[in-house]
């Protein structure tokens, strides 16, 4: 997903963008205003300092004494105490809008990502959501803190100082202003090319990043490779692009500083000229041209950063855009209004009103093809399975044998037609009424960060230790606890990593047992387990689907012959079904699959032997 990392937002501000995040400020709106008061009271309070300075030029400098010193130091004291107190009631407001907004905004991504259906997850790649998670909502969070209050905060020391030099003298005011369009001038050119090029050091920073990453992590692949030459001139080449464009942001700068000193400088020096002529004349005092000397080296640094937050906010609408995008992006299956408020759902869910499921489905003039377009993967498909039936689907890799599947869990629904759990079309009753109602065992199966314990535990999370125990003895997952130090409490690692996949499979397939669910999905969940645990636990899946309507999606064609239908996929279509023993009188494509694999079979156990 690099190419959506390295996606960068040009058009101009759009306002149109920015309104779709203020129901989320919104819950930040007191936040905001307590922050703008703070930052506002501290701008005012900095941009009247230069008038002590005033003061004491004209006072004591050319009075030529100190009478009220102590008065006129405490007074100068005691504003930069409040200063310094506003300042840090502004820093908390800012801070707090920052860690809360990220917060919130992380926290209803994830929570509406739950909501959304397994097509949404088949299409879109995990390194894209994880950036939108992580790196857009930081980078929001950040902009519309920190970023905010610098804005608010330059524009009110900008105005606040330019009204008190008006006020002091309108003619050297105004010689200030005249100055201002061209440092404006050079800073709205060199400022996008700045920013420009530093984003593509640092896009090629993290190219860098993973190139140690891949580096460390496949040296032994590139050493029995010998690509050791081709992985260092790839190097050299990311090396030498970091290079080039750190060296034009570096020569950007040069240019860009300097000039902007020059135009300070030479402000500064208009000034002494105009208000030291003034100064001779006696048309001002020499205390007004020293504070006015102050704010006209002051002026220039807030207008430079004031350019450069417009633009990081114009860049930042990328990361808004994305961010409200994903919040808005809509679940294909959704329950209806009435059913939610029946049934509830994921998150508030009425199970008083949940009726019991046996287990009958059935297929009814089913019409289906996915979301992305494409053709029809079923057309006018009945079937009735009676509760407690097992159902095997079988075929060759990527011939569509998960579709049915998927369909009679909800994970899509029918294009045309119905399909009914227990007689009553399934969009009558909520998603979580029937999800709650599978146990599905993956052939790669996930597990969560934790305990052996924990991860079956899944499964029913008020079962205890005993009710864990027991549905691993039942699957024998009980035997991969004892391989481990610390038992049931060892750590499975990240997404399983300290297990191999047929440990995997068997602390899953004991998570869905302890769920102790009416249909049972089994994607070709034997397929990573050894000949012996395979017979393990085929011997507790005979005892376990009794009376449970269930699914097995085989690959190992031994393990579904005592399947009460078995249907056979090619192509994306049902083109046979029946018994195991139909289907072998039939000599079709399923007897021609079973002699294929039968004969590799044996073929393996001559050369084992």
């Amino acid at each position: 997903m690099a190419a959506f990392d390295e996606k960068e937002y040009t058009q101009a501000f759009d306002w149109s963008i920015w309104k779709r995040l203020f129901p989320i400020l919104g819950r930040f709106k007191g936040r905001y205003l307590k922050m703008v008061v703070f930052t506002g009271f501290t701008d005012l309070l900095d941009a009247a300092l230069p008038l002590f300075q005033l003061y004491a030029v004209a006072h004591f400098i050319q009075a030529g004494t100190l009478e009220g010193l102590v008065p006129f130091a405490g007074t100068y004291l005691a504003a930069i105490l409040v200063e310094s107190v506003l300042v840090i009631a502004a820093t908390r407001q800012t801070m707090h809008i920052e860690m809360y907004l990220g917060r919130d905004l992380r926290r209803d991504l994830f929570q509406h990502l739950q909501t959304l259906s397994l097509s949404f997850y088949n299409v879109t790649p995990v390194g894209y959501l994880l950036t939108r998670i992580t790196n857009d909502t930081n980078r929001i969070a950040g902009n519309l803190a920190w970023g905010l209050n610098d804005m608010v905060d330059e524009i009110i020391y900008v105005v606040s100082s330019f009204a008190i030099m008006f006020a002091l003298d309108w003619q050297l005011a105004l010689v200030v202003m005249l100055v201002v369009p061209f440092v404006a001038a050079l800073t709205v050119y060199f400022q996008p090319r700045i920013l420009d090029w530093n984003r593509k050091v640092r896009k090629i920073n993290s190219k860098i990043t993973g190139a140690f990453n891949e580096g460390i992590t496949g040296a032994k692949t590139a050493k029995t490779l010998v690509i050791e030459d081709q992985s260092i001139r790839n190097f050299k080449d990311l090396t030498g692009n970091m290079n080039h464009s750190a060296v034009r942001a570096a020569r950007l700068n040069a240019v860009y500083i300097p000039v902007t000193l020059f135009f300070s400088t030479l402000t500064v020096a208009i000034v002494l000229l105009q208000g030291g002529w003034l100064v001779k004349e006696q048309v001002m005092e020499i205390a007004t041209l020293s504070a006015f000397i102050t704010y006209a080296m002051n002026i220039f640094e807030p207008l430079q950063r004031m350019t450069n937050n417009l633009a990081e906010f114009i860049a930042v609408q990328a990361s808004i855009e994305r961010v409200t995008g994903l919040l808005e992006e809509a679940p294909q299956i959704t329950d209806t209004r009435s059913v939610v408020e029946k049934y509830g759902d994921a998150f508030s869910p009425k199970r008083e009103n949940w009726e019991p499921l046996m287990g009958e489905i059935e297929f009814k003039d089913v019409t289906f093809r996915y979301p992305d377009g494409g053709d029809n993967v079923l057309e006018h498909f009945s079937l009735k399975i009676p509760a407690g039936t097992t159902v095997a689907i079988v075929g060759e890799t990527g011939a569509g044998k998960s579709t049915l599947v998927n369909l009679a869990c909800r994970f899509f629904e029918p294009t045309q037609g119905q399909i009914l759990i227990d007689g009553r079309d399934y969009r009558e009753r909520s998603q979580l009424w029937l999800h709650s109602n599978i146990g599905y065992v993956l052939q790669s199966p996930h597990l969560f960060s934790g305990s052996v314990r924990e991860n079956i535990r899944y499964g029913r999370l008020d079962a205890t230790d005993a009710e864990v125990e027991a549905a691993a003895r039942a699957v024998s997952a009980d035997k991969v606890a004892a391989k481990l130090d610390k038992g049931w409490d060892s750590d499975v690692g990240e997404e399983g990593g300290c297990l191999s996949t047929g440990e995997k499979q068997l602390i899953s397939f004991a998570r869905a047992v302890l769920a102790d669910p009416r249909i049972f999905v089994l994607d070709e969940a034997t397929s990573s387990i050894d000949t012996q645990t395979e017979q393990d636990i085929q011997n507790a899946i005979d005892h376990l689907l009794k009376d449970r309507t269930s699914f097995l999606i085989a690959h190992r064609l031994s393990t579904i012959r005592k399947a009460d239908l078995i249907l056979v996929v090619r192509d994306g279509k049902i083109v046979e079904q029946g018994t195991h023993q139909s289907l072998l009188r039939a000599r079709g494509y399923y007897h021609d699959l079973y002699s294929k694999q039968f004969a590799e079979e044996n073929a393996a156990k001559v050369l084992g032997a």
